[in-house]
């Protein structure tokens, strides 16, 4: 099958096409032929080898976590899906690779995917969806009449969760640059802040949940506007010691992360407000509840541009400059 791979760890290191073996599903996995790809900032992130101590991955490999296709085949205990099905997912860590024709996905993390919507647009989902519902649901536990701030509101989680948050009947503040401002508005931000004019501190007082995505000062910040008792959730580190734990790394990794994050958890401490450093996992389930809200109506996907699977370099050099507004997307053929 053709697939794009990383030869070694590289911050101008460029995907390579190669021919390479279709995999061949375990017992509890369903072989994907893959229609599109979402591309991720978190690609970009791997391929520099920001995450070679708690990811680690050696090359040559198949980058890609997003993709929604069709099932080919299934492992013998698999009984969710059969051949023919239209599905979408994030690939699990450690077993990613959907910048190729076809992949082996646990049966666990696939969900059957949105009915209204095509395969680009489902591509698009997964890892932004999953984080932004892990975020503020499973982790922030966030209420209707709550307020939430939501950094960087046009990017691809911003997007998601924007809506998913007026959803669940939240009241939601967000950063965007003035060219962006309908469109977060359009997806039911309640209060926009055009970053490059104003200072979000200066505006919001007394929120429940920050998701955080920005830089260390914008943390700092975010922890501020917090009321007593609210939670910040980071998606943009620093790693703290549960995430560690919960990801059973080795002791001097998990050594790095208390160290990395105890500044945020002290001042977060000081402000009697939660830290928590959000690494989002691959799950099914919710992927079947975010396609239900697809289906109603409740929440739409955001794709700024979709490239053809052979100029995936090209898609991925895309995000790493930070502009898109919503998800970009690779497709085959």
């Amino acid at each position: 099958m053709k697939a794009f791979v990383i030869d070694r760890y590289g911050k101008d290191v460029a995907l390579r096409a190669a021919d390479v073996p279709v995999p061949e599903p375990r017992d509890t996995q369903v072989l994907v032929r893959i229609h599109a790809a979402g591309v991720n900032l978190l690609d970009a992130k791997i391929r520099r080898g920001e995450f070679k101590l708690i990811l680690p991955y050696r090359p040559p490999f198949i980058l890609g976590h997003d993709l929604a296709g069709v099932v080919v085949r299934v492992g013998s205990r698999v009984t969710g899906f059969r051949p023919g099905d239209e599905v979408y997912a994030r690939a699990a860590d450690r077993a990613i690779g959907t910048f190729a024709e076809f992949i082996a996905v646990d049966e666990s993390d696939l969900a059957i995917k949105p009915g209204n919507i095509g395969m680009e647009d489902a591509a698009s989902i997964p890892l932004v969806g999953l984080t932004a519902w892990q975020a503020l649901v499973d982790t922030a536990g966030l209420a209707k009449g709550q307020k939430v701030f939501i950094q960087a509101g046009s990017g691809g989680v911003g997007t998601f969760a924007i809506q998913l948050a007026k959803h669940i009947g939240a009241t939601v503040a967000t950063t965007t640059s003035a060219g962006n401002i309908d469109l977060v508005k359009s997806l039911g931000a309640d209060i926009v802040i055009d970053y490059r004019k104003d200072d979000f501190e200066h505006v919001l007082r007394d929120y429940d949940v920050v998701l955080h995505s920005q830089d260390a000062k914008h943390l700092e910040k975010s922890l501020r506007i917090l009321k007593s008792g609210g939670r910040l959730v980071s998606i943009s580190g620093p790693p703290d010691p549960r995430f560690a734990k919960d990801a059973g790394l080795p002791w001097f990794v998990a050594l790095a992360t208390h160290l990395l994050s105890f500044g945020a958890r002290r001042k977060a401490r000081a402000r009697n407000v939660g830290y928590s450093f959000l690494f989002m996992k691959p799950n099914g389930d919710q992927l079947r509840r975010i396609a239900s809200l697809i289906e109603s109506g409740a929440i739409r996907p955001v794709v700024d541009r979709v490239f053809p699977f052979d100029a995936a370099d090209a898609a991925l050099a895309y995000v790493e400059q930070g502009h898109a507004k919503g998800k970009v997307v690779v497709k085959m053929g």
